[in-house]
């Protein structure tokens, strides 16, 4: 072979990994500047409106920068603070949590089909947390509902990935079908509990099937917090492990790494990040797929910068459409999962069409 044929097979993927590096910094720096607007945006946008100017001044005030210059700086500082900010930190949260989860599904099921949603994860998390509330379950406190979501979110993956699994592939059809099937049984489960369910409770259960993240509070906020977060750094750190495990289980294996282990450690992590962001905010679809498509699109299947900026994605994505939801329609909420589904169908829809072209017909 000669000598300079050698050379440009070799230098041809550092070549390419160095030109995904740049365009990895700028998407960073564009998600992270885009979530400060919005942020600051949905902070001033509502019934009582403010300024950029007041808003950052108000957000300075607080860690001791400076003096809010508002005459009324009671009120706004506790529109902001209090009803405004826990809102917006949730939905960061949220937003982060199911597109960090989407990422790993798609990994660990080798699919680009596979989300929370879509295979009925965020169902059974939802179950399990309607069943707490149902049954007036306080065991744990306020971590209640949040154990008992990660019960429903764990049975529901470890089922879907048991049944669509054969022969060491996720086949398209068994996928699609096995979601419904999850999303069907939660779905009967949660009108179950809906019936047996006082009217508050009925209302709750209404509340996590539509998705919104009306009323967050900060106590909800440091119980959902340490879950993002710890699932993040988890996911992270098996990021390139993902890598290897998509060149195949068997190659995978003779690079050192322990497949079954690591199956098991990215769904524990998935249905801890799904139940996270179901647990006070219910079923918000489409979100861990519309996400890591286009930040794969944008910088490639490397999965440790995917993973940032997918979490960074999920959170602009969420941010946005709750602004959305708050101020669409005066004088009311609409539900946050709804608008990711209008958003989220028709790529789903879009991306099944295309998958089935290049894999020449279903499966």
């Amino acid at each position: 072979m000669p000598l300079h044929t050698t050379a440009t097979r070799v230098t041809a993927p550092a070549q390419r990994a160095e030109t995904h590096v740049p365009r990895f910094a700028v998407l960073t720096v564009a998600l992270v500047v885009a979530l400060a607007v919005t942020v600051v945006v949905s902070l001033g946008v509502g019934q009582y409106s403010l300024e950029p100017a007041e808003v950052i001044g108000i957000l300075l005030s607080r860690v001791g920068i400076a003096t809010p210059w508002d005459p009324q700086v009671a009120i706004a500082t506790g529109v902001v603070l209090d009803i405004r900010l826990p809102r917006i930190v949730l939905g960061l949260l949220v937003g982060a949590a199911l597109a960090a989860a989407g990422t790993l599904m798609q990994a660990i099921f080798g699919n680009p089909l596979a989300e929370a949603g879509v295979v009925g994860v965020s169902a059974g998390a939802a179950l399990g947390a309607a069943a707490s509330i149902t049954f007036g379950a306080a065991t744990l406190g306020l971590w209640t509902t949040p154990v008992a979501a990660f019960a429903g979110g764990l049975a529901a993956v470890f089922a879907v990935y048991a049944i669509s699994r054969s022969g060491g592939r996720t086949e398209v059809v068994t996928l699609l079908l096995t979601g419904i099937a999850v999303n069907a049984i939660a779905g009967a489960g949660l009108a179950f509990m809906t019936f047996l369910g006082t009217a508050a409770t009925r209302e709750q259960i209404v509340f996590w099937q539509l998705g919104s993240l009306n009323g967050a509070l900060w106590r909800q906020i440091l119980v959902v917090a340490p879950l993002v977060v710890a699932g993040l750094i988890v996911a992270f750190a098996v990021a390139p492990r993902l890598d290897l495990f998509a060149l195949g289980e068997r190659t995978a294996r003779h690079l050192g790494v322990r497949v079954e282990l690591l199956r098991v450690v990215v769904i524990v992590v998935v249905a801890l990040l799904v139940c996270a962001a179901v647990a006070f905010a219910g079923i918000i679809a489409f979100v861990g797929l519309v996400v890591p498509h286009l930040m794969r699109m944008a910088i490639g299947p490397a999965h440790r910068p995917l993973m940032i900026a997918s979490a960074l994605g999920g959170a602009v994505l969420l941010a946005a459409a709750d602004l959305i939801a708050r101020t669409a329609v005066p004088m009311a909420d609409l539900p946050i999962g709804m608008l990711t589904s209008l958003v989220g169908g028709p790529f789903f829809l879009w991306l099944l069409v295309r998958t089935r072209r290049r894999a020449g017909g279903w499966g």
